[in-house]
């Protein structure tokens, strides 16, 4: 079961496959960002991330 590598919360394939960025890290997930402003926070996390 695939993992938010943000927070360590356990998330489905299907949330993993949509929100991964590229490099397939998963940096935001339902339990540590707002629902409406996933994608955003991902992508922001993945900037501020080496």
């Amino acid at each position: 079961m695939p993992r938010c590598d943000y927070c360590g919360e356990h998330v489905s394939r299907e949330f993993a496959r949509v929100f991964a960025g590229m490099d397939g890290r998963l940096l935001a997930c339902p339990n540590c960002s707002a629902n409406a402003g996933i994608a955003e926070v991902s992508q922001r996390r993945h900037t501020e991330t080496p």
